[in-house]
């Protein structure tokens, strides 16, 4: 497989994140209670290139191949689900870097603080771009702006509207989107983040009121519209966050599974022969099955993104195939289904040990949960990948 440059290297991104892992473990209960990443561990995210991880290397950027990053954010993400998923979603969103105009990018991007979120539509104002002199008029509502908080660029996906009214549609007569990005400032931020798990992404709703936004910050997602010639950027960044929430989940699966594991060689049960928990051979046989389980989801995202990394090193340019796309949502979104399950059977072989706040299973059972319930992690994604396997037409959104 190729390999970004120096990643086995003492100075490598996996070396500077695992020198991370302390801190971000220290730092687990207050970003739970403050609902978003104190300065010091942003900083210190910063400093080592962790919000940097997928742009381009002519930003200055580590350009990393996606296994490299699937490793990274599991890593955090048995350290801290918050954490992992700040820097999973703005590094996911940071490959747009690729899709600009080259001045555009070094002016959005080009400084070493600069961090991107965003999120969809969630009604209100009609999203929609205007197009005026030099630009477009936007509007809209948004949320779940994931790490919006470190960010000092917002982006939205928006319908375009021209100067008489009608909606730009492309050659087969569907709606033009078009994604902006504009400083965070110009956004009108509202905090609704009280939630049940995922506390500390601070996935906060934002507004835009009659926002200018030049064209040069206006982009098509479309692999075609792409500027960057690194394997890395044939693939969008939906497949880019599927990769880093699939490993956001096995990493917090993974961190309840040990955590069981090391109660299991202490704890004895009130009720019962009085044997340790890892004496019990029907517990041996519930961790048998979630090591088993765990061990194989985590293997088929590695084959998966692998054979598709290698192919994307070794073809001509163009997005990745259709097969390719189909094969990644169904490895990731079964990863994420798989994690959950065996996250839940550590909790619940732990027993009363597993539901008091400051433990290793309370707060990660309800970050778990709450993967589950973004689109990435979805039963529904199942659907496209079934009806493509016997012969049914299927939507573009894989």
């Amino acid at each position: 497989m190729i390999l970004a440059p120096n990643v086995t290297s003492a100075d490598s991104p996996v070396a500077r994140a695992r020198a991370l892992l302390p801190l971000i473990e220290a730092c687990s209960d207050q970003i739970e209670i403050d609902r978003q990443l104190p300065d010091h561990l942003v900083d210190a995210l910063h400093e080592a290139g962790m919000y940097r991880l997928l742009l381009p290397r002519s930003l200055g950027g580590s350009e990393l191949d996606l296994l490299t990053f699937f490793e990274i954010i599991q890593l955090f993400a048995e350290a801290d689900a918050g954490t992992a998923w700040c820097v999973g979603q703005t590094t996911g969103c940071s490959v747009s870097a690729a899709q600009l105009d080259p001045a555009a990018a070094r002016e959005l991007f080009g400084a070493d603080r600069a961090v991107l979120a965003w999120g969809p539509g969630i009604g209100g104002v009609a999203a929609r771009a205007d197009v005026v002199d030099g630009g477009y008029r936007v509007n809209g509502t948004f949320g779940f702006a994931s790490g919006g908080r470190q960010a000092n660029l917002f982006g939205a996906v928006f319908p375009v509207f021209e100067r008489d009214g009608s909606q730009r549609r492309d050659a087969n007569g569907r709606p033009v989107l078009l994604t902006g990005l504009f400083p965070k400032t110009q956004a009108k931020i509202v905090d609704v983040w009280d939630v049940v798990g995922l506390r500390g992404t601070g996935s906060d709703n934002y507004a835009l009121n009659d926002v200018f936004i030049p064209e040069s910050h206006m982009f098509n997602r479309d692999y075609e519209a792409c500027r960057e010639p690194g394997p890395l950027y044939r693939f969008s960044s939906v497949y880019d966050h599927a990769v880093a929430f699939s490993a956001i989940g096995l990493g917090i699966a993974r961190a309840m599974l040990d955590a069981f594991e090391n109660l299991a060689g202490g704890k004895r049960p009130t009720r019962g022969d009085g044997k340790i928990l890892r004496e019990n051979d029907a517990i041996a046989a519930r961790v048998g099955q979630a090591e088993a389980r765990w061990r194989a989801a985590r293997a088929y995202v590695i084959t998966v993104v692998r054979e598709t990394w290698e192919e994307a090193c070794s073809t001509p340019p163009g997005p990745i195939p259709f097969e390719r796309r189909v094969e990644m949502r169904m490895a990731t979104t079964h990863a994420i289904q798989e994690a959950r399950e065996v996250a839940t059977t550590a909790y619940m072989a732990a027993g009363t040990h597993a539901i008091f706040k400051g433990g290793p299973f309370e707060h990660r059972m309800r970050d778990m949960y709450t993967v589950c319930q973004q689109i990435q992690g979805h039963l529904a994604n199942f659907e496209p990948v079934g009806r493509h396997f016997m012969g049914l037409p299927v939507e573009l959104t894989l």
